[in-house]
C-alpha cells in the first residue's frame, strides 16, 4: 500500500508560489513537486482562519456542519477524521506539528503526535458576536508585524518549525526502518509563513535583488463594509506604513516561503533515501492565505483571493500524470481524497461515519471531470464580523454573502483582482439561491452565538483556582531510546540501521 505524507503549511497563499505564476518567490522544490503532480488551480480554504480551516480539512464537513466556527472551537472527540478512518484501513497515523485542536482530545484518530502545538488548545481566543466592533487586544492581529518585519536568528515560530521538521524526518527514518508492516500516514504541519514575519539571515539574502512587487490594489478609500471591519481588526490606523515596509513585510514573508520549501526538499529526500519516494503520495496544502497588503490588507479573514486560495498539489507520478486542473476545490474534500488513496492502494473502504461535504479529488487527478461539480464553498464565522459569510466559487465566478453587507460577485477570469462587482450579472440569482439553499443566516448566526456564550463561561469557570490545560505534552520515554543495559546491543545496531547491513553470523568455533 501506497504511504501518505501531507505537507502542510500556514498562512501560504497561492500567489505566493512560483508554480502559481509569483516569479519572485524562490520555491524550487514545491515547483517540481507542481511539475510532476496535479495541480489545483482553485483551491480554496473551507474557512480562511487556522482552526476552523483545519476541522475542515480533519473532517471533511463545512465548518457550520462540525462546528469549527473560529480560532477556540472544540471539535468532539467523536466526530471522526481521515486519521480515524485511515487507521481503520490500516494505516499508521502521525501527526508532526501544528493542528490547532481546542479540547481534550488532542489526537482526534492521529496513533502518535511527536510535537506539542504551537497555540493553545483552551477557550481562550472565542470571538463575541454581540460586540462585533470591539477589539480583543489580548489575541487580536495588530500591525507590528509589518512594522518589525525582517531579519531573526530565531523566533519562537522558527523554533517551532525546527521541530517538526526534524520529527518530521525522525518519523520517516523510523518507519523504513520499523518492523511495523502497516504503511504510513504522516502529517507534517508547519507554522510558516505565518506571521510575524521574520526570516533567517539566508532567506533574507536569497531575495537580495529581486523585485518584489507591492500590492497590485492599494488600500480603498471607500472600502466594502467587510474590508473595514478588517481594518479595525487587525488596528490598520494605529500606524502608518509606506510602501517600502509593505515590500519590506513581502520580502520576509517569501523568505519563509523558501524556509517551507527547504523542508519540503529535505523530506522528499529523506522518503528517496529511505526507498520510500515511488511508494509515498505527497499532497502539499495550507490551510489559508495571506493578504499582503492587498487592499490595505494583512493576514487572513477575507473572502478575497489572496487570503482565501491555497496551494494544493498531489503527487503521485506512478498513477497521476502531470496536469494543472482548474475546477475549484476545497479543504473538505480532502477527507473522502484520502480515503480513497488508500482504497486505491488496496486497502478496504470504510462506512463513512457521519455525512461528508467534501468530494474525492481522485477523479480529476486522473483527469475525469464529467461528474465534477466545478464548485466549492467557504464560510466564515468567526472575529471580524457579527454574521454569517458564505463564498460560493462556481467556475469563474465568485460569489459573497452576508446579511449585514452589499453581496458580492466576481469574473476572476476577467477581473482576477476582484476589482469590479457585478452588480447586475444575470448569474445573481442562481447564486442567492443556492446561499438560500445553503444556510438559514440568522439560525446560524443564534447558534455562533450561543456557543461562543458557553464556551466563554466554561472558559471562565475553568480559570478559577488551579488552571488544568489541554496543551499536548508528546509523550516520551527515555529508557528506551538509543542503546541501554537491558537491549541486545547488536540486534538493536541492526534493527535501528536502514537499510540493514548484512547478516552478522560470527565464527563461534
Amino acid at each position: 500500500m501506497q504511504n501518505l505524507l501531507v505537507i502542510m503549511a500556514d498562512q501560504l497563499t497561492a500567489k505566493a508560489l512560483g508554480c502559481y505564476g509569483n516569479p519572485a518567490v524562490y520555491s524550487p522544490h514545491i515547483d517540481r513537486l507542481a511539475e510532476e503532480g496535479v495541480i489545483f488551480d482553485a483551491a480554496y480554504s473551507s474557512s480562511p482562519l487556522c482552526t476552523p480551516a483545519r476541522y475542515a480539512f480533519m473532517t471533511g464537513q463545512n465548518i457550520s456542519r462540525c462546528a469549527g466556527y473560529d480560532n477556540a472551537a472544540y471539535l468532539p472527540a467523536t466526530m471522526p477524521t481521515f486519521a480515524h478512518y485511515l487507521r481503520l484501513m490500516g494505516y499508521r497515523t502521525c501527526l508532526s506539528g501544528k493542528m490547532h485542536f481546542v479540547g481534550p482530545d488532542q489526537l482526534h484518530g492521529f496513533e502518535d503526535r511527536v510535537t506539542t502545538d504551537i497555540y493553545p488548545a483552551d477557550f481562550g481566543w472565542v470571538p463575541d458576536w454581540t460586540r462585533p466592533d470591539e477589539r480583543i487586544d489580548l489575541w487580536y492581529h495588530n500591525m507590528s508585524s509589518v512594522k518589525q518585519a525582517g531579519v531573526a536568528a530565531i523566533t519562537n515560530q522558527l523554533a517551532y518549525d525546527d521541530e517538526v521538521g526534524g520529527q518530521a524526518l525522525r518519523v520517516i527514518y523510523d518507519h523504513a526502518r520499523s518492523e511495523d508492516a502497516r504503511p504510513l500516514c504522516l502529517v507534517a504541519s508547519f507554522i510558516h509563513p505565518h506571521d510575524p514575519y521574520a526570516t533567517r539571515q539566508q532567506y533574507w539574502d536569497r531575495y537580495a535583488g529581486v523585485e518584489i512587487a507591492p500590492p497590485a490594489v492599494p488600500r480603498q478609500s471607500t472600502p466594502d463594509p467587510h474590508t473595514a471591519r478588517l481594518e479595525k481588526v487587525i488596528d490598520l490606523d494605529a500606524v502608518s506604513v509606506s510602501e517600502a515596509e509593505i515590500v519590506n513585510a513581502r520580502r520576509a514573508y517569501y523568505g519563509n516561503v523558501s524556509y517551507v520549501d527547504e523542508w519540503v526538499g529535505r523530506l522528499r529526500a529523506a522518503l528517496d533515501e529511505c526507498g520510500l519516494g515511488e511508494d509515498t503520495t505527497i499532497l502539499f496544502i495550507s490551510d489559508h492565505g495571506d493578504m499582503l497588503g492587498e487592499y490595505g490588507l494583512w493576514y487572513k479573514m477575507s473572502f478575497r483571493e489572496w487570503s482565501n486560495r491555497i496551494p494544493l498539489i498531489v503527487h503521485q507520478p506512478s498513477r497521476f500524470a502531470a496536469r494543472r486542473v482548474a475546477n475549484p476545490v476545497a479543504q473538505v474534500d480532502m477527507l473522502p481524497t484520502l480515503v480513497d488513496l488508500g482504497v486505491d492502494a488496496g486497502a478496504e473502504r470504510p462506512q463513512m461515519i457521519d455525512p461528508i461535504d467534501g468530494r474525492s479529488l481522485l477523479p480529476l487527478c486522473l483527469g475525469d471531470a464529467a461528474d465534477d461539480p466545478n464548485a466549492c464553498v467557504s464560510e466564515y464565522l468567526a472575529e471580524g464580523t457579527g454574521a454569517p459569510m458564505l463564498m460560493l466559487r462556481r467556475g469563474a465566478l465568485k460569489y459573497v454573502s452576508c446579511s449585514t453587507d452589499p453581496e458580492q460577485l466576481f469574473d476572476l477570469d476577467a477581473d482576477p483582482d476582484e476589482k469590479n462587482n457585478l452588480v447586475d450579472h444575470p448569474a445573481l440569482d442562481e447564486f442567492r439561491a443556492a446561499a438560500a439553499a445553503h444556510w438559514d443566516p440568522e439560525a446560524m448566526r443564534a447558534t455562533v452565538i450561543a456557543d461562543q456564550q458557553r464556551r466563554r463561561a466554561v472558559h471562565a469557570a475553568l480559570r478559577v483556582g488551579r488552571y488544568q490545560g489541554w496543551d499536548f505534552n508528546p509523550a516520551r520515554d527515555a529508557s528506551e531510546e538509543y542503546t541501554r543495559s537491558h537491549m541486545d546491543l547488536t540486534r538493536f545496531d541492526i534493527t535501528s540501521r536502514y537499510p540493514r547491513p548484512p547478516a552478522f553470523e560470527p565464527n563461534r568455533d
